[in-house]
């Protein structure tokens, strides 16, 4: 399994990029095949929030479904764009050699 890890940044309302997220970005991935799920993790400070997506695939090939031949580069919706004062415009992969077993 393949890990996909990518940040970005806002001042403004943290709430706009989670409801892209949520209703743009989940439903985008939830058709792609290999794709096992994704996480938004959120920490804000005095600065403003940062994000990280965590985004789960079964191989790198599916990654590469998704993100076209150039798998390390960021693939950012304008609408999430529009929302995020900075994103990283490169990704990184890990593979996943220990994770928790479903109860």
């Amino acid at each position: 399994m393949i890990m996909r890890i990518w940040s970005a940044r806002t001042s403004g309302d943290p709430q706009a990029y989670e409801q892209e997220f949520g209703s743009h970005v989940l439903d985008a991935l939830g058709g792609l095949d290999g794709c096992r799920g994704a996480y938004l993790l959120r920490r804000s400070d005095e600065t403003g929030t940062e994000f990280v997506t965590l985004t789960l695939f079964d191989s790198l090939a599916d990654v590469r479904r998704f993100a076209g031949p150039d798998v390390d580069a960021a693939n950012v919706s304008p609408a999430a764009r529009a929302v995020l004062d900075d994103v990283d415009e490169r990704v990184r992969h890990y593979t996943v050699v220990s994770a928790p077993t479903p109860p």
